[in-house]
Formats: structure tokens, sequence, C-alpha cells
């Protein structure tokens, strides 16, 4: 490899330099695809299921903090759920500056589109990398089971595509990226995560058998970038991905992001694109994170339940005031607003709040209740 690496079309497609001991695995562990009628290994249940006679729902996904329509609680059996992504190379811009990122995305956002289920639906998902791209990519569920999370069975070299079945065995939000052999980590910190949610089918509960119900959700993305900067200090920019690849590995490595956004740039969740709720309005929080632990907080408000590793069959945390995240999971919480106003949501390490760009608004209308908060007397000098 020379001193620049340059990232041709035709290097990115063979991997050669790049897969090193991935590659056996990922060609030898898995067939090619999975076939509902091979006989079935012991204890795999699933394989039992006569997937012709399951209903299909084909779901159109939204670009985040937004979540396309979904029913909370399951109505009948289930489904066969099918989605598509299309991955997208695109430059953003992080900030006011100027900073650009060359970005690998799922359908043009970061994070990707949350994609909601119930337990035991089949997830069908058709990847598709058009023939614009540069790059070879995949994606790993941590919702799935086997196959590297799909991530084995995904491979796609641009002007590829690809359909993959799992079913959602487990309830909870579950992290999901892009994994191409020898370049998990720049692609994961380039953008190219997202979130499914898994629901219980009789929807969510206090883990008491009391049911849990929200008028509204929102899916945050926590993303960590690394910019290389130039010998003045100044953030580079690149006409490419594999143009930046080299710097960009250098700063990966200090573990010192330069940027940890919501959504994908600084502010992006803030003024006019805030996220909205009314005063007594019961709202479901999606948070993930794909590579690094976080801290969300509410700065005025509560999580009155948190599945903090998203995990919907666990008894949740009530009251909580900051919950913790680790890397590579998604967490979710119930939070109900009381009073009208602005508040925060923040990662509570506020040096990557308020330095970094981990800061998020909620715009929440209503009337204000003197009981809970009340000023008694105005600052002033006496």
């Amino acid at each position: 490899m020379t001193n620049t690496l340059q990232m041709t079309r035709r290097t990115m497609l063979t991997g050669a330099a790049v897969a090193g001991a991935l590659t056996p695995i990922l060609v030898a562990s898995v067939p090619a695809h999975a076939d509902e009628h091979a006989a079935p290994a012991a204890k795999n249940s699933w394989q039992k299921v006569d997937l012709s006679k399951l209903p299909r729902e084909k779901v159109e996904l939204v670009k985040p903090p937004f979540v396309h329509a979904h029913d909370q609680k399951a109505k009948g059996g289930p489904k066969i759920k099918e989605f598509t992504l299309t991955i997208k190379e695109q430059k953003m811009v992080l900030d006011k500056d100027g900073t650009e990122v060359n970005a690998m995305t799922f359908d043009g956002s970061v994070p990707g589109p949350l994609m909601v289920v119930h337990q035991d639906d089949y997830v069908e998902l058709t990847l598709v990398n058009p023939e614009t791209n540069t790059m070879q990519h995949n994606i790993d569920f941590h919702a799935a089971t086997g196959a590297l999370g799909g991530g084995a069975l995904t491979i796609v070299n641009p002007g590829e595509s690809t359909v993959l079945r799992f079913k959602a065995t487990k309830a909870g939000v579950f992290v999901y990226h892009c994994a191409p052999p020898g370049m998990v980590p720049w692609h994961v910190t380039s953008g190219m995560n997202g979130a499914i949610m898994v629901l219980p089918r009789e929807g969510l509960t206090d883990g008491h058998g009391k049911p849990v119900v929200y008028d509204k959700v929102y899916y945050v993305g926590e993303q960590d970038f690394y910019i290389p900067k130039d010998e003045n200090g100044k953030f580079k920019k690149y006409d490419s991905p594999g143009e930046a690849y080299e710097d960009t590995i250098a700063v990966m490595r200090t573990l010192t992001p330069t940027h940890i956004v919501f959504n994908g740039a600084v502010g992006a969740l803030t003024g006019d694109n805030a996220m909205t709720a009314k005063v007594d309005e019961t709202v479901l929080i999606v948070h993930s994170q794909a590579n690094r632990d976080t801290r969300p907080h509410l700065i005025g408000g509560h999580g009155e339940y948190v599945w903090a590793t998203g995990k919907f069959n666990n008894v949740p945390d009530i009251d909580q005031e900051t919950w913790f995240i680790p890397g590579g999971t998604a967490g979710a919480a119930i939070c109900k607003f009381a009073q009208p106003g602005i508040y925060a949501y923040v990662n509570h390490n506020l040096i990557e709040a308020f330095e970094l760009g981990a800061a998020a608004h909620f715009k929440v209308t209503g009337e204000w209740d003197d009981d809970l908060m009340t000023s008694v007397r105005a600052p002033s000098g006496s």
C-alpha cells in the first residue's frame, strides 16, 4: 500500500488489501442464502414456518428523527415486513463552518431510517448499492441471529443489490450498521448505521403487566466523526471517501472525535428542526450509538420508563435523569412532558454536548403549571 492510499473502484471492489483474516470466515461460514425448505436443524423452530402463507407488508421508510407509521400492538400473527435501503455515498456538511465529511449512508441520512416490526415477524430487506457508488458495502443487524448479523450474506458491490430475510426473535431496539471486510470502523464512523425496533407483540409494558403507550416516537442517532486537519489546524476537504481514507484512519486511531452530533450535523435537531410535543403527551425516544458509549439526558425532564440497553423483555428503570447506552447499542426511553418550553436533550458528557455538538431540542407547547415550578422572586440585586 502506498503512502497515499488510492481508493480506486478496483481497489474497493476486490478488497484484497484490507479483507485480511475475515475473508475466509465470510466465505466459509454460511451459504449464499437461506432456504426455508431446507431440512430443519435441531431447535430451529423458525424453519418449520411456511413462509409462503404469511402475509406481506411493504413499509416505506422515512428520514429520522421521524419514524414510519406502525401499530404499537401487533394485529394478527407474524408477517413478512418488506424494507428497502439504498446506500448513498455523499458529502455532508457537519457544522456552521462548512466542515465536510464524505459520508456513507443508508437512504441518504445519518443515522439510517428506523425500522419497526414486531417480535416473530420476518424482516425482508432489499439492500441496493447503486453503480454510482465507489465502494463495497453490506449490513449487520444486531437484532439478527447468524452470519455476522447478515453481514456475510449481504456484501454488495456498486451496481448490485441483495435480499436478506431474518426472523426478529428478540424484542427491543437494536443497531444496524455496515460491516464490510477490513473496513468496519471506517464505514460506521462515516455515518453508515441506523436502528431497528422490534416491539413485543402485545406492545410495551412496565414489566409488571401494565401497558405503556406512546403518542409520538422520535429516533435520535448519535454519530462520532473524525475529520482530518491540515498543518494550520483547519479541517480538510476531499473529493472522495477514498482520498480521505488514510488521513481519516489516522484521526480515528487517536480515539478522539472531532464532532459528536445527533442526526448528522451540529444543530440538526434544534431551532426549526426541533422535535415537538405537547404538555401531557408521551414520547418514546429511541437513541442509538453504533460506536461509542453515551449518556442521554433530558434537561428539565425525566425518563419515566427507560430501557437503557433497549431490550423490552427486561423490566425498565423508572424516573431516570440520565441513562447509559453502551457503544453498539440502541436504548429507549418514555418521556411525558409536564411543562411547556424548550427542553435540551443532550449527551451528558457536557463537553461532547456543548463543544462537539451532541445536543437536540424538544419544543413543547401547553399551559404552565406553577405547582411544579414557579419563580418566587425574579433575579435582582437585592
